[in-house]
């Protein structure tokens, strides 16, 4: 039963089992009903009311350990990925506590010791490229244009990756539209606008919003080159 107390607090802890050394640890989510999004930006970078923002605790942090992971992390770690881990991080933790309250400080640890984490056990590429992504969005919130740009190239050069291995990608509207998205934010604008095609034009693609969207940033680059002085290409000169 919740109290009153607790119905007032936005976070709620949750039990899990570290993947790596089976230890049980608890770590707090935010409730449901505090997930208010005021905005979003054009690549699902979401802004929220009272500075609660369920991002800070998508990452799970063994306090013993040290493995972090997320709900969509692989689920059971063979012995040679514990080893690597090990070897290679876990051997250099020192225990310390992720589970109550975070700052966007102490999310930003987070998200880059599951990102090391993820690389050391060969995580899947999707993995990889959403917690690139975050880190960019952190530091986005930070006002950090320098390292965001930086991690959005991470992010974006693994998503591509995602797309070239991953047989459900090539009629994957969103991944295409968020590829051709961090093309257009890191001025690769020709890049742009071959993924904003892709989606526009593949009669396979029927993701309304998706192309909805594309056709949206399709028009935001044009004028954005334009700006620029640079040639378009004959795809815009229709």
């Amino acid at each position: 039963m919740i109290t009153s107390k607790e119905a007032l607090d936005p976070l709620y802890t949750t039990n899990v089992r570290c993947v790596c050394c089976e230890t049980p640890f608890t770590t707090s989510r935010m409730r449901p009903s505090f997930k208010k999004v005021i905005r979003a930006d054009s690549d699902f970078c979401s802004y929220y009311s009272d500075d609660n923002n369920p991002d800070y605790y998508v990452v799970r942090v063994c306090p013993y350990c040290g493995f972090a992971s997320t709900e969509n992390s692989t689920a059971s770690l063979t012995e040679g990925q514990k080893s690597n881990y090990l070897a290679n991080l876990g051997l250099n933790w020192e225990p310390r506590e992720y589970g109550g309250k975070r700052t966007l400080s102490q999310a930003m640890e987070c998200y880059k010791i599951a990102l090391l984490c993820a690389q050391s056990i060969e995580e899947k590429p999707r993995i990889i490229a959403g917690l690139l992504q975050h880190i960019a969005w952190l530091y986005r919130y930070m006002g950090d244009e320098q390292q965001e740009r930086r991690f959005l190239r991470f992010a974006l050069d693994a998503y591509i990756r995602v797309y070239e291995v991953d047989v459900n990608s090539i009629n994957n509207a969103k991944l295409m539209y968020l590829i051709g998205e961090l093309h257009r934010r890191l001025q690769d604008y020709n890049d742009a606008v071959k993924w904003f095609s892709r989606v526009i034009h593949n009669k396979k693609i029927i993701d309304g919003a998706m192309i909805h969207r594309s056709r949206e940033q399709w028009q935001i680059l044009r004028e954005e080159m334009l700006a620029n002085k640079m040639e378009l290409p004959e795809a815009m000169q229709q």
